[in-house]
């Protein structure tokens, strides 16, 4: 078989997901726009030969290696994502004041050991999913007066809350989830007085992309057969479009929240800005 044969093989499943992989890397390194990452996807997605899955990836480099058209595999994170992310020393940031204003810490930062923060008719959000870790367990210590903190963390991350709340309270919520494997564990104390902190799991946004772009491949895949083929009778493919379209909604709203805690994140960064100004 010569080379030029190559092209018109037919590409598998393992390919595909490769190439995915790439266009995931190159939206988060800022290569890519949504809407450039969208549509390069979706093609993945219905590729049946190499020609068509080798101009996706062609004007994108891989990290370390001179990039074939295809071919690239994702290295795995030696020791496990959690040993990787318990890095040691001071951390990047030691505590976060509001005051009738706002303020975050969020996207890759270093908890220290302990971290203080204090809020008054304002309000904080400390976010741990993209984070480092100082320590094996780090203290996140949360003052509310007339105000609120928000501690978000992912999930795998052991929580243990010992807050005291007057008129004011600590969320139980997380508390009692086992913790993976080599995962931190994040103890929430302080104190709230007519106010409150709130701890919630997310996931990531990388991985709600990942499972946003998987429903869509499975009904990009799903859609190459008719509804009575695939479902066996009529009333099964009726239930199933009913499936698709709930589906269809709720990446909707997912989009329609991801985009509201965007602009509320840039209004709170201005009124931020606008305060520093004043002192």
């Amino acid at each position: 078989m010569t080379d030029d044969a190559v092209p018109e093989l037919r590409a598998s499943d393992a390919d595909r997901e490769r190439v995915a992989e790439v266009l995931r890397d190159a939206v988060a390194e800022g290569r890519l726009d949504m809407e450039e990452f969208e549509e390069r996807l979706e093609a993945t997605y219905k590729a049946r030969t190499y020609a068509e899955l080798t101009p996706l990836t062609a004007d994108l480099p891989a990290p370390g290696v001179a990039p074939p058209p295809v071919n690239m595999v994702k290295e795995p994170v030696g020791g496990g994502s959690w040993a990787g992310r318990i890095v040691g020393g001071e951390g990047s940031s030691a505590g976060g004041v509001a005051i009738m204003s706002g303020f975050q810490r969020k996207g890759r930062w270093t908890v220290p050991k302990r971290f203080t923060c204090f809020a008054f008719w304002g309000g904080g959000e400390i976010d741990l999913r993209e984070a480092n870790f100082a320590d094996r367990e780090v203290e996140i210590n949360c003052i509310a007066i007339m105000g609120g903190v928000q501690v978000i963390v992912p999930p795998g991350v052991e929580v243990v809350v010992r807050g005291i709340g007057i008129m004011g309270g600590f969320d139980h919520s997380q508390e009692g989830v086992p913790g993976e494997p080599g995962a931190p564990r994040v103890i929430v104390t302080g104190f709230a007085f007519w106010g409150g902190v709130g701890v919630e799991r997310k996931l990531p946004r990388a991985e709600r992309q990942r499972l946003k772009e998987e429903r869509r491949r499975q009904k990009l895949e799903g859609g190459s057969d008719s509804p009575k083929e695939l479902y066996g009778s009529h009333r099964d493919a009726h239930s199933a479009w009913h499936d698709a379209r709930r589906e269809e909604r709720w990446d909707r709203q997912e989009e329609r929240r991801e985009r509201h805690e965007e602009r509320r994140e840039r209004h709170r960064d201005r009124r931020d800005r606008r305060h520093r100004d004043w002192d």
